[in-house]
């Protein structure tokens, strides 16, 4: 028998009595076995946070089970507080290591442009064949520079979408420290805007080190931007880079520290996209810990401050920008993590709907968490017919976080594997699984 954490089967066992319901009944609302919830009861199964939030909701605990259900020990690497960062992260010094580094060139090889079949924007050069220029650059061509750059990061961003992040990788690292190169020798007011887009790109890399699986140099290259910035004059990406710490407490299934994280950039001080990303994951904390009025109250939180954000439409956007309706979108993947997976399917259905047909991360990221939900609701069939439309996106984008969400729908999966639908999807949604380009 295995260890059951500390009254959860009896607590289970005295809720469901309470409302009325028996083993069976439960065993339909939450989408179980009668046997696997009668094992659970009896602490013979060990419960995992997923059911321990699906009980809550059918069982209108108000996250009783979930505060009981321990955490899980934490495996990933983690990198020292982004407020611990010294002048190694600065502009000029040691880089952040990446996915698989010591193996690559300076600059993408051929075979990683062609993957994206973007030879003519990937305009990076091995660090040694282009010194840097010996004199300042001419002031009135900052403006033209400044347009290229911005140009060329969005195509970046566009390229994040459709490729895997190994393949972008080498060229933003190396887009990064170009980047602050020419700042050294532009004047005052290109120098600043040309670091802040360092900074940006330097996060950017941070995201997809991340997508490709390595906390640890997307910690890096998150604290790297934050150095970059505040060279430039900015010194708010540091309470981004918290909430970009958040997220990846988040996706570690970390509640407790993803909405402290998230927390420290409520100052009335700092820009309000800012604050609303921030208040955006601390709702997603609670709804992790199972706390529906607080997680719903910090997604209203949310919503106020994004919707107030007129930010300059030439800065890059800091979080996404794929997503004409953020909010909506992230209540259901809420609802979803809070036991509610039809009221989570009904959300997700339509605010998917509105998602552009060339963001295929995006469309796999959300549409996978929308069949979870529908797996999760019982809609089984329907489930495997929108996760097989999105496999071709989801390998696409080979991201780490994603894969999360897929292997959850493979397990909800299986508790229906004699399903004709099931069964012809296991194949494929298997390989999809252990799809990889790293």
């Amino acid at each position: 028998m295995l260890k059951q954490p500390q009254m959860f089967g009896p607590e289970l066992r005295r809720l469901r009595l309470a409302a009325g319901l028996t083993l069976t009944q439960l065993a339909s609302s939450v989408h179980y076995s009668k046997g696997q919830l009668s094992k659970i009861e009896t602490g013979q199964k060990r419960p995992t946070a997923e059911f321990a939030r699906l009980c809550d909701a059918a069982l209108d605990a108000g996250g009783a089970l979930s505060a009981i259900v321990p955490s899980v020990p934490t495996t990933s690497r983690t990198a020292t507080p982004l407020d611990e960062a010294g002048a190694d992260m600065r502009r000029g010094t040691t880089e952040p290591d990446l996915p698989g580094r010591a193996h690559w060139p300076l600059s993408p090889s051929r075979r990683q442009v062609m993957a994206v079949g973007a030879t003519s924007v990937l305009g990076a050069t091995p660090a040694d064949a282009a010194p840097a220029p010996t004199e300042a650059l001419p002031a009135n061509a900052g403006p033209y520079l400044l347009m290229t750059c911005r140009d060329l990061f969005n195509q970046y961003r566009r390229l994040g979408q459709v490729s895997p992040p190994i393949s972008l990788l080498p060229a933003l690292a190396e887009q990064t420290r170009a980047l602050g190169d020419l700042a050294a020798y532009s004047e005052a007011g290109t120098r600043s805007a040309l670091l802040n887009l360092s900074a940006r790109y330097a996060e950017f890399t941070g995201w997809m080190a991340q997508e490709a699986g390595d906390d640890e140099a997307a910690l890096s290259w998150t604290k790297r931007a934050v150095g970059l910035a505040e060279e430039a004059g900015d010194r708010d990406l540091a309470s981004y880079a918290l909430t970009r710490r958040a997220l990846i407490s988040y996706y570690r299934g970390d509640a407790a520290e993803t909405i402290s994280l998230a927390s420290t950039a409520r100052s009335p001080r700092l820009p309000v996209r800012i604050r609303g990303l921030a208040a955006q994951h601390e709702g997603q904390g609670h709804a992790l810990a199972g706390d529906y009025d607080a997680c719903l109250r910090d997604l209203d939180r949310a919503r106020a401050l994004l919707d107030a954000d007129h930010a300059d439409p030439a800065t890059p956007q800091l979080g996404t920008t794929h997503l004409s309706d953020p909010i909506t979108m992230i209540t259901g993947w809420c609802l979803l993590d809070l036991g509610r997976p039809r009221q989570a399917a009904a959300v997700l259905d339509e605010a998917c709907a509105r998602l552009p047909g060339h963001a295929l991360r995006t469309q796999a990221r959300y549409g996978i968490r929308r069949a979870l939900a529908h797996a999760r609701s019982g809609e089984v069939d329907h489930a495997c017919t929108i996760a097989r439309e999105l496999l071709p996106a989801v390998r696409a984008a080979d991201s780490a976080t994603i894969r999360l969400d897929l292997r959850r729908l493979a397990r909800t999966l299986a508790r229906f594997r004699s399903r004709p639908a099931v069964a012809e999807l296991s194949p494929d949604l298997t390989a999809a699984l252990h799809t990889s380009l790293d």
